[in-house]
């Protein structure tokens, strides 16, 4: 639900279900706008793409490819194609990176750039709330990959690592949401503005 009152942003209310990371399908079509105006498919091909919304899919392909090899290496473990020691290893390696990039690239995003994209778009203000909003969800998601991760880690057994790998398929599928709804919002608005 939206709240408007003369010359005030309009925001999201607690209970908008169409906008929760845990609930949502895709992008409402409310804050498609920039996206339909310039579509995924000619971003590459765009003159501002060469910037800061390639770093930002870069930075988003890399959380991608973290999940997949932790998936990875958690499925060979059960298939006892692995040790529990390169488990734990990679585990502690990758979950470790993804963790700290992904916090480090929230922060970024939260504190620099929405509060910048929403001055240049401000008819986007709901969907920049929305994004912090996963940023706080997802946070409750880490903290249960860490205590899965640190399972792993200290006391492999087949049965933390199904615990691990049940997390990384509850986190997987959220956070490839909330990556490919934040690219949707803000990359259109990186190519229309030209910010760097």
């Amino acid at each position: 639900m939206w709240f408007t009152s003369a010359g005030s942003a309009k925001a999201v209310a607690d209970d908008d279900d169409e906008l929760k990371l845990e609930t949502r399908v895709g992008l409402p079509d409310a804050l498609r706008v920039l996206l339909e105006e310039l579509p995924r498919a000619g971003w590459e091909a765009h003159p501002g793409f060469h910037g800061l919304a390639r770093f930002w899919m870069q930075r988003h392909m890399l959380f991608r490819q973290i999940m997949d090899a932790l998936t990875e290496e958690a499925e060979l473990r059960l298939d006892a194609q692995v040790s529990a020691d390169r488990l734990g290893a990679r585990v502690n390696r990758l979950g470790g990176m993804l963790m700290s990039t992904l916090h480090e690239h929230h922060s970024i995003e939260d504190t620099v750039y929405f509060p910048k994209m929403q001055v240049m778009e401000p008819r986007l203000l709901r969907g920049f709330t929305m994004l912090d909003k996963d940023h706080h969800a997802l946070d409750e998601w880490l903290n249960r990959f860490a205590d899965a991760s640190a399972g792993v880690v200290n006391t492999p057994s087949r049965d933390t690592t199904w615990v691990f790998h049940s997390e990384l398929e509850r986190l997987g599928p959220l956070l490839e949401r909330h990556l490919r709804d934040e690219e949707d919002l803000v990359v259109p608005v990186i190519l229309r503005t030209g910010l760097q």
